[in-house]
């Protein structure tokens, strides 16, 4: 009985109160996406502070989710799950019904413990998408993610699933909105507002601050949105029904077809009684999950940068060392003034004052010239006075005093260039400077026995002037090792680099390091296959200069710490290479390695002659670097350990102290040039060396008498010799018994041998017996035109020998043809005796007692300076 226009507005209805009915219901699917990587986690102490605040956000927001009733009786509710991610990801729940799971999902937001290492932000976002699109309602728009990040990295870091940009892209293609949550107030707000939606999906959204109040501020904010998106009046597929709808006109006005505009105060009438609870409907089985989709192809690496502009010159390096000028010795005129000069090994003579006028001659006939006297021998008695007579003439001019003990000295060393400055900014080294090699001796030697004669008061011990000069840095092969993990962070990476170049240029000024004949590389490392090298001698990298720029451009990694890893990389692709047997290697790393998940160990570099050092600094929250972790690397259980240093921060890497300990440690190897003054036989030499082991020289001096043997035997077995002469060298001791540790022999290693096996005898000391004993091995070495040579150590002193018996043994020596030489040691000695040792059983001669005894002030003395040198060469004269 209805017209048209009653039957089309009916059918209207119907269709409207149909459609709603199927909308009752509107189902929300909102992910979250929680940063636990290493930059949050070290961002305030203790490391779970930022943490605890983002666990606490989260739950806090799960809690806000209500189910919400929106006009045309529709509800609205809410699918949630989380996961957190660092450069792993953990699903820590997946999307679930907060109706029902809301519990439980809190309770798997508080289990998080977070994983510290890099921050892989674009693979978390797009498999939070893909858990949206998995699970969930149908309703594809109704699908949203909140990230909660600090931004970290902003720059240099490589994002293995194709970038934040790329993510967001993707999110914004399946109409998947992103919400940006700063952890703080201070993020890096430029990568935030790539990750959201757009600028309204980023605000000031803040997930930790001092007050509760900004976080719940968050997200009721957010949730606000989320409603307003989702609660249209009625839906857009109702609205287009109506426009499309062709009902014929009625007759009558009254019954028209009402417009979409009229139907609102058509729906709007009062509620009626609710009617009784529907059951809900079983849910349906869930889909199969899909294969997950293949990765892309990794990008292509992009061009390299234009070459930037060439530095200012550097200023000009400093002038080298000039060398020391040789100097020719002469005799002294005057033994009264015996002063010798020792340049490194070499004895010379400076020339004597001329000695003083006679003393005016007495009255009354002039005695016979008498020879000066130089001993501490007494006077001989006055002669009777003469008598009174005429004054007698001034008597002649006495003798010059006998020749000083100068040999000729060796001719002085050339200086070479000095180190120039580097060009540009950090530019080249120029030719390195001389060879400096063991300290430089310029030693005044004063023999003790010149005292008391006439104005001349000598001091009982000698004068030694010794100026030094460093040896320079050896030749060795660099490589730096240095950590690029997230937890460094780019302020303290960029200092890392600095040091490097520092380094590189303290080498050069204060170890006079040499570039030319070494190599220097860099490794930086972070997590799995994140290694980067370069090195002198790369394409484009022939200088230092241009080295140190390719070091400025190393771009932080910031992902996980694979330390193990990146030792392999290193030995494999830079250690091996290097020339040098002297290989140093620095690692620099905050000093925590994941051992978890990188197997390589951590002693990779020990056992192969590689000195390692360890630089480990304390990282954000303080903590110090694993003691453990930095002993493995720096080889702790090696024969010869490398060394570890522990920073409080990474701008002590740049303090000058740390620096000069640095270098030096690297440069524990010194390159010494050989500046000996040669020594030479001219005729078929044996030699025979008596060390004094008696009770009064102890078990220490006589451990240094062994070490000065020798050194001494080292020099006259590899001396020059003059046609085909041989020289023999044999050790003996002595002290109430007498030994002889080796046989003359011209082998060094077996003598070296026998030398480090004598023990020490710790008794009386009989030195007429050491020499008689020493007599008989010149007997059964052959004889004929060979040399023979005696060194004795003695102090004079021995038991039960008199004057008289020690000159015999001497004149017996002396008349066998064998020159005696004496080591004295200390002040502790016999005067007498030591004369009598140096007189050949003769009257005291100066001249050849000085050529013949050695003094040093103690044991230690015999090892310093080129005192080895000086006696060495004395013996080994004609």
């Amino acid at each position: 009985q209805l017209n048209n226009g009653y039957i089309a507005f009916y059918i209207s209805y119907v269709y409207v109160y149909v459609y709603i009915g199927v909308c009752l219901e509107c189902p929300v699917d909102l992910f979250f996406v929680l940063d636990t990587s290493e930059s949050v986690a070290l961002r305030a102490k203790p490391p779970n502070f930022y943490i605890d605040q983002i666990k606490s956000f989260t739950e806090r927001f799960i809690m806000e989710l209500k189910e919400m009733r929106q006009p045309c009786d529709r509800s609205l509710t809410w699918n949630s799950g989380a996961l957190h991610y660092s450069d792993e990801i953990i699903l820590v729940r997946q999307l679930s019904d907060v109706a029902t799971e809301r519990q439980a999902l809190i309770s798997d937001i508080k289990g998080i413990s977070y994983i510290g290492k890099g921050t892989h932000t674009d693979c978390a976002i797009k498999r939070g998408i893909a858990e949206l699109l998995i699970g969930g309602s149908h309703y594809q728009e109704n699908k949203y993610i909140v990230v909660v990040t600090d931004g970290h990295p902003l720059t240099g870091y490589k994002e293995p699933c194709g970038g934040l940009q790329e993510a967001a892209n993707e999110a914004r293609q399946h109409g998947v909105k992103v919400f940006s949550v700063a952890i703080s107030p201070d993020q890096e707000d430029t990568r935030l507002s790539v990750i959201a939606t757009d600028h309204n999906y980023r605000q000031n959204f803040t997930a930790a601050d001092n007050s509760r109040s900004t976080q719940l501020q968050t997200i009721r904010s957010i949730i606000d949105m989320i409603v307003r998106i989702t609660s249209p009046l009625l839906p857009s597929p109702l609205l287009s029904s109506f426009h499309h709808l062709s009902i014929p006109s009625p007759s009558l006005p009254l019954y028209s077809p009402p417009s979409p505009i009229i139907l609102n105060p058509l729906f709007q009438g009062n509620l009626g009684d609710p009617g009784p609870v529907g059951y809900r409907g079983m849910k349906g089985d869930r889909g199969g999950r899909g294969n997950k989709g293949e990765r892309g192809h990794k990008g292509y690496k992009g061009d390299k940068g234009q070459r930037g502009t060439d530095g200012v010159d550097g200023r000009k390096g400093d002038p080298g060392f000039s060398g020391l000028a040789g100097c020719k010795g002469s005799p002294g005129p005057d033994v009264r003034r015996c002063v010798c000069v020792c340049v490194d090994g070499c004895l010379l003579s400076l020339q004597g004052d001329p000695g003083p006028r006679g003393d005016q001659g007495r009255e009354g006939s002039s005695g016979a010239n008498g020879e000066p006297v130089c001993t501490r021998g007494p006077k001989g008695p006055r002669g009777i006075k003469g008598a009174p007579g005429d004054r007698g003439q001034i008597g002649s001019r006495g003798e010059d005093g006998a020749p000083g003990n100068g040999t000729e000295g060796c001719h002085g060393f050339q200086g070479g260039k000095g180190t120039p400055g580097p060009k540009g900014d950090d530019g080249e080294p120029g030719n390195p400077g001389l060879d400096v090699s063991h300290t430089l001796s310029i030693c005044l030697f004063i023999p003790l026995y010149l005292v008391n004669v006439g104005p001349w008061t000598w001091s009982s011990s000698n004068v030694s002037i010794c100026p030094e000069v460093e040896c320079k840095c050896g030749p060795l092969d660099l490589a730096f090792i240095v950590d690029s993990s997230e937890s460094i962070g780019s302020t303290n990476f960029a200092l890392a680099k600095d040091f490097i170049i520092t380094v590189i240029d303290r080498l050069i000024k204060d170890q006079q390091f040499g570039f030319n004949e070494s190599r220097v590389g860099v490794v930086q490392y972070s997590g799995d296959g994140a290694q980067e090298a370069v090195r002198l001698g790369d394409p484009n990298i022939n200088t230092l200069t241009e080295l140190k720029q390719a070091v400025r451009d190393l771009r932080w990694l910031a992902e996980a710490t694979y330390t193990g890893e990146a030792l392999q990389f290193s030995l494999t692709n830079m250690i091996d290479r290097l020339q040098q047997e002297n290989r140093v290697v620095l690692v620099l790393t905050d000093g925590r390695s994941d051992i978890t998940r990188d197997k390589t160990p951590l002693n990779t570099l020990c056992g192969k002659g590689i000195k390692v050092g360890g630089l480990g600094v304390k990282d954000y929250s303080g903590r110090q670097p694993n003691h453990e972790q930095l002993s493995a690397v720096v080889c702790k259980s090696d024969p010869k350990p490398g060394f570890s240093f522990v920073l409080e921060n990474f701008a002590e890497l740049l303090d000058d102290s740390f620096l000069q300990n640095l270098t030096t440690r690297i440069c524990e190897d010194k390159k010494c040039p050989n500046y000996k003054c040669p020594i030479s036989f001219s005729g078929d030499t044996d030699i025979v060396l008596m060390m004094d082991s008696s009770a009064s020289v102890g078990q220490r001096n006589f451990d240094s008498s062994k070490t000065f043997v020798k050194r001494l035997a080292e020099r006259f077995l590899s001396a020059e010799r003059s046609g085909r002469a041989a020289v023999r060298v044999a050790v003996g001791q002595y002290s109430r018994e007498r030994r002889m540790e080796a046989e003359l022999t011209s082998n060094l290693t077996l003598l070296t041998g026998k030398i480090d096996a004598a023990t020490f005898q710790n008794d009386g000391t009989d030195v007429t017996k050491a020499m008689a004993f020493a007599m008989e091995q010149f007997k059964t070495s052959g004889g004929g035109n060979r040399k023979k040579k005696l060194v004795l150590f003695s102090d004079g002193r021995s038991q039960g020998v008199t004057e008289a018996m020690l000159e015999k043994r001497v004149r017996l020596v002396s008349e066998a043809g064998v020159e005696l030489y004496v080591i004295t040691v200390g002040n502790q000695v016999s005067e007498v005796n030591l004369r009598s040792l140096v007189s050949r059983g003769r009257g005291y001669d100066v001249t050849y007692a000085q050529r013949h005894l050695f003094r040093v002030p103690d044991y230690p003395s015999l090892l310093r300076g080129v005192f080895y040198q000086t006696v060495s060469r004395r013996v080994s004269q004609a």
